[in-house]
């Protein structure tokens, strides 16, 4: 079988998205090599991430094949692609991120879509008008006219059907695992090389993920005020303009040297700091997921995180969950792992083995059971 994947995200995207399309497609490739995997992608780059994954026999990439498509590569992704799927003989198409294009319709090629947030719908606030319109036209289209939808989380898969009225029939449930470099835990003397490579000689409560203002990190900001001294808080993502309030909170009450910005680290380093830090801290207000989540427990370290979206569903019954505005709470809960070693312990064995079942093995069979229902089934024209 040879399936076609929209392949821009996992060219150009190295965080988010495109970690998500490396994934899947590392897991299916390695899972199913008897299969062939093409990423259609508007251009190649260089990606070291992905390079890996065109070593591989079955796995290549194709670029416009037409003059038109060469031309105008946004184009071609809306429409132009379809028709070189069809020449391209593919037998099923599967968009990574929330889009099909606009005319698959009119092919008879089974489609599967992702859908990894209905966020910008939540928190509309958080987008630009133009933006939310876009997402809203491409998801709604990909969710309506795809066979089948790939939800990555239940929460996820009751947003599509309370927002967009999907038959939740034709909704699939299928988590996805992390990166495998966290799968392992780092030595000692590599967490003692990443402490001292970003300066961090204190213990410290780490958060993982872009600055911004749904993504609240300002609640762990606000709580490092109530801990002992001797602890700090460790910001690691891009900055957007939130981190401007951030910082103007930090200067009220002169933390500072208790705050700390890491923007631009490596992926490599990822595990070691998770793993360095005395737990991690994801109390946003709304994810389709949470892979910090995952990525910290797997490395051993406990995670708070917050309530009202998907982030207890991907750490488990046993994380500790606090409203996204009680900064008490958040501080009782770190205070608790202070003052109770065993607790802290507790958390971290629990949840660790709570998220073996987001494995590569559980992600590859699940994905592959929807493409033989989106297989079984007349595609919606």
């Amino acid at each position: 079988m040879k399936i076609g994947y929209d392949g821009k995200r996992a060219v150009f995207n190295n965080t988010g998205l495109g970690n998500y399309s490396r994934l899947l497609i590392d897991v299916m490739s390695k899972r199913y090599p008897e299969h062939e995997y093409v990423l259609f992608s508007p251009a190649v780059q260089d990606n070291i991430r992905l390079k890996p994954l065109l070593e591989r026999p079955n796995v290549r990439i194709e670029t416009p094949d037409t003059a038109i498509g060469r031309a105008s590569s946004s184009l071609w992704r809306i429409k132009g692609v379809t028709s070189q799927l069809t020449r391209s003989k593919v037998n099923l198409v599967h968009g990574l991120s929330g889009e099909l294009p606009l005319n698959i319709g009119q092919s008879p090629i089974p489609t599967v879509v992702t859908i990894h947030d209905l966020i910008f719908r939540k928190f509309p606030e958080c987008y630009k008008a133009i933006d939310r319109e876009i997402y809203d036209y491409k998801f709604r289209n990909a969710a309506n006219n795809a066979s089948r939808v790939l939800a990555i989380s239940e929460c996820t898969k009751r947003d599509l059907v309370n927002e967009y009225k999907i038959d939740p029939d034709r909704i699939d449930v299928v988590y996805q695992g992390c990166h495998s470099q966290f799968k392992r835990t780092p030595a000692d003397e590599e967490i003692k090389g990443i402490k001292a490579k970003y300066g961090l000689d204190r213990p410290y409560i780490i958060t993982v993920g872009t600055i911004e203002r749904r993504k609240n990190q300002i609640m762990s900001v606000r709580g490092v005020r109530g801990l002992p001294e001797d602890f700090d808080v460790v910001l690691v993502g891009r900055q957007t303009s939130y981190a401007k309030e951030i910082m103007q909170y930090i200067r009220q009450y002169n933390i500072g040297h208790r705050i700390k910005f890491l923007e631009n680290v490596p992926f490599a380093d990822l595990p070691a700091l998770y793993a360095g830090a005395f737990c991690s801290s994801y109390t946003s207000r709304y994810e389709g997921f949470g892979i910090p989540v995952i990525e910290s427990l797997a490395v051993g370290t406990p995670v708070i995180v917050a309530t009202g979206s998907c982030l207890e569903e991907a750490g488990g019954p046993d994380i500790p969950a606090v409203d996204p505005d009680d900064v008490e709470e958040w501080v009782n809960t770190v205070k608790e792992f202070i003052n109770y070693p065993s607790a802290h312990r507790n958390i971290a064995e629990k949840g660790k083995a709570y998220i073996s079942r987001f494995s590569d093995l559980n992600m590859a069979t699940g994905t592959m059971e929807v493409y033989d229902r989106a297989l079984d089934g007349a595609p919606i024209i």
